[in-house]
């Protein structure tokens, strides 16, 4: 009788993030396929788990899925897992349960920690519909073209990023998407966590000539339907409406809804002009 896969959901940083199940099922199980051992070795050597290890990555996932898959034929119970988070989601893991379903294996998911729904629910973007897109492409040409392919799309949009890229990708950002609101996320869970809130234009001056280092999820407020506004146009109704009377506040949420643009972002260009007067 065949042996079942066990997708099972590893912690993103704190250690405690983990489910009795998921603990339950890696003292089970025969055998644990890790994406990196050694980082899986830690988590296991920190709950008492001695459970045999073998890896699975990247490099080596076209000919490990077939030893795999033959040692759950052969009625073997293993559990996938990665350096963090739920497998097959943006890590190894999809040749895998692929092949597991087509040779009729059990594929078993045990659900935990999630990089995405934790910055979806902790934003204060939109949750009821988003999407994610994974890691956004290293090339600056492909990149912009992946952007502006989601340019329309209204759901919020929830992306992965390398330190390294963050400042340019929050440019192209703000140069293809609008001056939206954006939420970067850095080393969630963990003991240096950050959130940091503003449009993309705004976190791109924070963040300055500062070395970003860890983790980093990027949650941006979906499209609002309606065309692209350049800040001329909203600095020539600013003063219009300033002139007519409005305050500052109905002001931004006026123009944020007519050209779909950041509520914020408005209101802070309203009290810039207003100094400026």
């Amino acid at each position: 009788m065949a042996g079942v896969l066990y997708i099972v959901a590893t912690p993103i940083g704190n250690l405690e993030d983990i489910s009795l199940r998921a603990l339950r099922i890696l003292k089970e199980v025969d055998l644990i396929a890790a994406e990196d051992t050694r980082h899986t070795h830690h988590l296991l050597s920190h709950y008492g788990i001695e459970t045999a290890l073998t890896s699975y990555h990247e490099h080596n996932e076209r000919h490990k899925t077939q030893v795999l898959i033959e040692r759950l034929r052969r009625g073997a119970n293993i559990a996938l897992v990665t350096d963090a988070g739920t497998p097959v989601i943006s890590d190894p893991g999809y040749r895998l349960v692929t092949a597991a379903i087509d040779a009729a294996i059990k594929v078993t998911p045990i659900p935990g920690a999630s990089a995405v729904t934790a910055v979806v629910a902790a934003s204060g973007l939109p949750p009821d519909r988003f999407a994610f897109e994974g890691f956004l492409p290293g090339s600056k040409k492909e990149r912009r073209a992946r952007l502006l392919a989601l340019k329309d799309d209204t759901r919020t949009l929830i992306f992965y990023e390398a330190p390294h890229r963050i400042k340019e990708s929050l440019s192209d950002l703000g140069e293809i998407l609008g001056d939206r609101d954006v939420v970067v996320a850095r080393e969630v869970t963990k003991l240096h966590e950050e959130f940091r809130r503003g449009s993309a234009s705004e976190l791109a001056a924070q963040l300055g000539n500062q070395e970003v280092r860890g983790e980093i999820t990027l949650a941006v407020s979906g499209s609002s339907g309606a065309a692209a506004v350049s800040q001329a146009t909203l600095e020539a109704e600013i003063r219009r409406l300033r002139g007519a009377g409005m305050h500052v506040k109905a002001i931004a949420s006026s123009l944020a809804q007519q050209y779909g643009c950041s509520k914020k972002s408005v209101y802070r260009l309203a009290l810039e002009l207003d100094k400026k007067a």
